[in-house]
């Protein structure tokens, strides 16, 4: 059964926008290869972070939303602990509520796009 999540993380400041967006990608294909699908994909670009990590005080925000089998996501946090351009991150699995709250996010995104 594919359970609901989003994964946001924070990509050390150093890289160009090219690297990043080649490390963003590499999570969406680890993702899609192991049997997840990908439901959305957002870059919020370069942010103030709260509190310095490792020295630093910014970083390139990113957050992906996604289905995928429970197991998977240990091997997914564990990618993210090996990877040295991701600072920091978080995956939440969304329940019924956060999911139908997230859609509607998304819709509207859309929206102002258009």
């Amino acid at each position: 059964m594919l359970n609901h999540y989003e994964a946001a993380f924070v990509l050390t400041p150093v890289l160009s926008e090219p690297q990043m967006k080649e490390a963003v990608d590499k999570f969406e294909n680890l993702l899609t290869q192991n049997g997840g699908t990908i439901l959305n994909r957002e870059e919020w670009g370069m942010k103030q972070l709260a509190y310095p990590i490792q020295g630093k005080t910014t970083g390139f925000y990113a957050l992906l939303q996604f289905d995928v089998e429970p197991a998977f996501i240990a091997t997914l946090e564990t990618e993210f602990r090996r990877d040295e351009r991701i600072i920091r991150f978080l995956t939440t699995r969304l329940d019924k509520y956060a999911f139908e709250y997230a859609e509607k996010r998304r819709n509207n995104f859309k929206k102002e796009e258009a």
